[in-house]
């Protein structure tokens, strides 16, 4: 199963869905696809689509799923990564109305470089990229919350 989440913006993210569409419909996609689309407005006989999932279906759907396509959101791809999930990611774009800027691009490319993710760069071929995310031997996600709060505990200690 492949579980698609846009996160919770007010804008729309059908671009992504046009893709998923268009690869079920050229047979490229087969899995079941359940979609948690946030705002955006959506019509599928293929795709199961939801606005919002409560946070208990959502991670039982997380735990089920092969494949994670997600929006940049970093919540939602660090959701992913934490359940060991293979996660492929779209940045929302600016100059398709997606997002108020492309800081997106900056999440998907470093977290593409340091392994943990495959960034979806041409939505044309996304079928390659799930692909290739079936057969991607990524880095297992490390939290780094415990530095962060040992660093903010000694400079708190020590002013």
């Amino acid at each position: 199963m492949i579980l698609v989440t846009l996160g919770t913006q007010d804008k729309e993210f059908k671009r992504l869905l046009d893709a998923i569409q268009h690869q079920i419909d050229n047979k490229k996609i087969n899995e079941e696809v359940v979609v948690q689309a946030g705002c955006t407005k959506y019509e599928s006989k293929d795709m199961k689509i939801f606005d919002l999932i409560p946070s208990d279906e959502f991670n039982k759907l997380i735990e089920k799923c092969d494949i994670l396509i997600s929006h940049g959101g970093v919540g939602s791809i660090i959701t992913g990564l934490k359940n060991n999930k293979k996660v492929v990611v779209a940045a929302r774009l600016k100059k398709y109305d997606e997002h108020t800027n492309d800081h997106q691009l900056q999440i998907v490319e470093q977290l593409e470089q340091d392994g943990y993710i495959i960034g979806l760069h041409d939505f044309d071929k996304l079928d390659q990229y799930i692909l290739a995310a079936k057969n991607m031997k990524r880095k297992l996600y490390k939290s780094n919350t415990a530095n962060i709060i040992n660093y903010i505990s000694d400079y708190i200690d020590n002013n």
